[in-house]
C-alpha cells in the first residue's frame, strides 16, 4: 500500500553500530499521516538518542536546545573570575615576590656569619624578612604548600643528592634567624657563647701568658691577718653597748627627775649624798635637755645682770655648774644639792649659810623643784635685803594659774615688778623685796603648787 523509503530500513542496523557517525535529517520528509506518521516520528528519536550516547556525556534531560544554552552560561559564570580566586592571584603574586626575597637574602649565607658580628643584617633584608614572616603568619597553608611544592621540584630537578657541610655544635645555619624573632636569636646567640665557654679547657699556671700572671703580693702584705670580720662584730657589739647605756641613762634621768619634782628637798639632798654619781648622771641628762631648747634662761638672766651695778652681791640657788657665776663679773654666791665646780656650796636650799639681808639679789633659775616651794621663798626673803630683786625662771607648762602664783607670791613679801609670758618654753619674773612674809607659817599658798615637770619616753 505505503512502500518504505530504504532509510528507515537501515535504522534499527544503526542504533546497534559502535562507531561514533552523525546522521544528518533528511531536510524533507514526506508526508505521512496517521500510524505510519507516529512509527517515523519513534525511529527518529531512538537514532537521536543513539548519537547523543556516543558524543560527551551531558546532564539528563538536555534534549532540548534551550537546555544546552543554559549550560553553556552555567560554563561562562563558573569560567567568571570572582573574589576568591582574585584572592589566590593577589597570594601568588606575594609568595612569588617572598621567595625572590628569600633567593637573595640565601646568596648572602655566606656572609651572614660576619654580618652578624658587625651589627646584624641591613635593614632591607630585615623589612624583606619581616614582611616575609608576616605573609607566613597570614597565609600559614599557603606558606606551607609553597614549600612544599618547592621541595617537590628541587627533588625532581637535582639529579644526585649534595651533603650540606657539616658545622660543629657552636655554629647553627644562618637561614634559622630568618624565622627568628630578633630577641629569640639574641638568645640563641647568648646560649652558644655559654655553651662555648662551658667546654673551653682550664688553662694550668704553665699555659698563662706571662703578660695575664698577677703579681706576687710579698711575705709582708700576705701575713697581714684577716681581720675585718672581727672588726665588724667589735664595732657592732660597741655600737649595740653604747645604745642600751645611753637608754640605761636616760631612764635612770627620768627617774631622779621624777625623784626630784615629787619629793621634799631633804629627800633628794639624801638620795645625792647616797649615791654621789646620780648627780652627775642627772646633769648629764639635764644638759642633753639643754640643748634642745630654743632660749636658755640662765643667759637671760645673766644680760640683765651686767647691765646692772657690778657690786652687787648675788646668791644663785641651784646653780648646777656655776653658769651665771662665770658669765657675770658680780659676786655670786653658789648653792646646790651636790658639787660640780668646787665655787659650788652643797647645802639644802631652804638652809643657806648666809646671814640676813646680806645679798642683793637672789636667783631661781628652773630650781623651784621639789614640794616646799614655800620655804625656799621665805629662804630668799631672809638673805635679800630690802628692795633686793628676786628673779624667777621656770617652765610654762608648770603653771596652772598664773595670778594665783604670784598672788601667793606677793604674800611672802614681794612685790612683781616684771614679768615676761612671751617665750613658749619659760616665763620669767622680777620680785621686789617689801619686807618679811605676810603670813604666818601654816597659813596655806595653793598657789605655790606648781606641776613637776616630767619627760617623756622618746
Amino acid at each position: 500500500m505505503f512502500e518504505e523509503p530504504e532509510w528507515v530500513e537501515a535504522a534499527p542496523a544503526a542504533v546497534g553500530l559502535r562507531p561514533a557517525t552523525t546522521q544528518t535529517r533528511p531536510a524533507t520528509a514526506p508526508p505521512v499521516k496517521g500510524r505510519k506518521r507516529r512509527h517515523l516520528l519513534a525511529t527518529l528519536r531512538t537514532l537521536e538518542a543513539a548519537s547523543l550516547s556516543q558524543k560527551s556525556p551531558s546532564p539528563p534531560g538536555s534534549d532540548s536546545e534551550e537546555e544546552e544554552e543554559e549550560v553553556g552560561r552555567k560554563k561562562k559564570y563558573l569560567q567568571r573570575p570572582s573574589l576568591a580566586n582574585a584572592s589566590k592571584e593577589v597570594g601568588e603574586k606575594r609568595k612569588r615576590k617572598c621567595q625572590k626575597q628569600v633567593s637573595s637574602i640565601s646568596d648572602t649565607e655566606g656572609k651572614c656569619h660576619t654580618q652578624t658580628l658587625l651589627g646584624g643584617i641591613s635593614a632591607k633584608e630585615e623589612k624583606g624578612k619581616k614582611k616575609c614572616q608576616k605573609y607566613s603568619h597570614s597565609h600559614p597553608t599557603q606558606h606551607l604548600n609553597n614549600v612544599d611544592h618547592t621541595a617537590v621540584h628541587t627533588s625532581r630537578t637535582s639529579t644526585a643528592p649534595v651533603n650540606p657541610p657539616k658545622r660543629g655544635p657552636e655554629s647553627t645555619p644562618c637561614d634559622s634567624s630568618h624565622t627568628l624573632s630578633r630577641k629569640q636569636w639574641r638568645n640563641r646567640q647568648k646560649n652558644k657563647r655559654r655553651h662555648k665557654n662551658k667546654f673551653r679547657p682550664l688553662q694550668t699556671p704553665d699555659q698563662v701568658p706571662p703578660d695575664q700572671v698577677p703579681p706576687v703580693a710579698s711575705t709582708e702584705e700576705t701575713e697581714v691577718p684577716p681581720a675585718p670580720e672581727l672588726d665588724s662584730q667589735q664595732t657592732r657589739a660597741g655600737a649595740l653597748r653604747a645604745r642600751m647605756t645611753q637608754r640605761l641613762d636616760g631612764a635612770r634621768f627620768r627617774y631622779l627627775n621624777e625623784q626630784l619634782y615629787s619629793g621634799p628637798s631633804s629627800a633628794a639632798q639624801r638620795l645625792f649624798q647616797e649615791d654621789p654619781e646620780a648627780f652627775l648622771l642627772y646633769h648629764r641628762g639635764f644638759q642633753k635637755q639643754m640643748k634642745k631648747w630654743p632660749l636658755h634662761p640662765v643667759d637671760r638672766i645673766a644680760k640683765d645682770l651686767r647691765q646692772k651695778p657690778a657690786s652687787l652681791v648675788v646668791a644663785d640657788f641651784g646653780c648646777g655648774d656655776c653658769r651665771l657665776a662665770s658669765s657675770v663679773r658680780n659676786p655670786v654666791h653658789c648653792f646646790d644639792l651636790a658639787s660640780l665646780d668646787p665655787r659650788v656650796t652643797v647645802c639644802d636650799m631652804a638652809q643657806v649659810p648666809l646671814e640676813d639681808e646680806s645679798v642683793d639679789v637672789a636667783v631661781f633659775c628652773l630650781s623651784l623643784m621639789g614640794t616646799n616651794i614655800r620655804d625656799f621663798l621665805e629662804e630668799a626673803n631672809r638673805v635679800l635685803k630690802l628692795g633686793g630683786l628676786l628673779k624667777v625662771a621656770e617652765v610654762s607648762s608648770r603653771f596652772e594659774d598664773i595670778r594665783t602664783f604670784l598672788g601667793a607670791v606677793t604674800k611672802l613679801g614681794f612685790k612683781v615688778i616684771y614679768k615676761d609670758l612671751t617665750n613658749s618654753h619659760f616665763f620669767l619674773f622680777d620680785f621686789e623685796k617689801t619686807g618679811p612674809p605676810r603670813v604666818g607659817p601654816k597659813a596655806q599658798l595653793s598657789g605655790l603648787k606648781l606641776q613637776p615637770c616630767l619627760y617623756k619616753r622618746r
